[in-house]
């Protein structure tokens, strides 16, 4: 229950502290044909310090394969309660991932980045795939992955 409780507060805080300042916000993911399994990602956020503030998804259900999501996993030392109710698949080559969901405003043009790792069974870990600022300015800017992502934006 204590563990359910801290999610629920953290889940609170990264959608929308306030309650009255959220906007709807769609993140979309296009993956390289890389030519293997479907990717792990893990989407989270880190404060202007670096340091872990909350995940936003989790895309693969295979909680053996989580370590391989290097900034995640120690982030968050692979506590499986970040993620409680936040997972879909994994996430194949040359599909697309769009997920939308409510941010607090407050994220905003405040230092937060959201990152995401990727990794894919039998290949290599991509930590930190993509790191971008998360900005009013940068809202419906792709910016290109490093090995399995091809693109990533966001959008209000």
């Amino acid at each position: 229950m204590k563990s359910l409780l801290a999610a629920l507060a953290l889940t609170t805080a990264l959608t929308a502290p306030g309650l009255a300042q959220a906007r709807s916000v769609t993140l979309t993911t296009q993956m390289n044909r890389y030519g293997g399994d479907g990717a792990y990602l893990a989407i989270y956020v880190t404060d202007p310090s670096g340091a872990y503030a909350g995940s936003l998804w989790m895309a693969g259900t295979r909680s053996r394969y989580y370590t391989h999501l290097q900034g995640w996993y120690a982030a968050t030392g692979g506590d499986l309660a970040q993620i409680n109710g936040i997972t879909g698949a994994s996430v194949g080559a040359g599909r697309t991932l769009e997920i939308t969901f409510d941010l607090a405003d407050a994220l905003f043009d405040a230092g937060y980045t959201l990152h995401i790792d990727a990794a894919v069974e039998d290949m290599r870990d991509s930590p930190d795939e993509i790191a971008v600022p998360l900005t009013t300015a940068g809202a419906a800017t792709p910016v290109s992955g490093g090995r399995y992502i091809a693109s990533f934006g966001y959008a209000f």
